[in-house]
């Protein structure tokens, strides 16, 4: 399997802020992150990384547009 230029950079951080409480679609409502994508997380290369914190990044923004 090729590495890419992103897996060779340091691990992407988690983005947890320990504020762990799951809404009903089951979104942390601490990172807003999904539980699979938590679940994965350890796991996950640093692109699938980059991805989940984009996911995470838009429903941040959703949720503060309706606040």
């Amino acid at each position: 399997m090729a590495t890419s230029a992103t897996d060779q950079l340091p691990r992407v951080e988690s983005p947890c802020v320990r504020k762990c409480t799951l809404d009903d679609e089951d979104i942390c409502l601490g990172c807003f992150r999904s539980i699979d994508e938590i679940c994965a997380w350890g796991g996950a290369s640093n692109q699938k990384r980059l991805e989940f914190l984009e996911l995470a990044v838009a429903r941040r923004s959703r949720n503060s547009k309706r606040a």
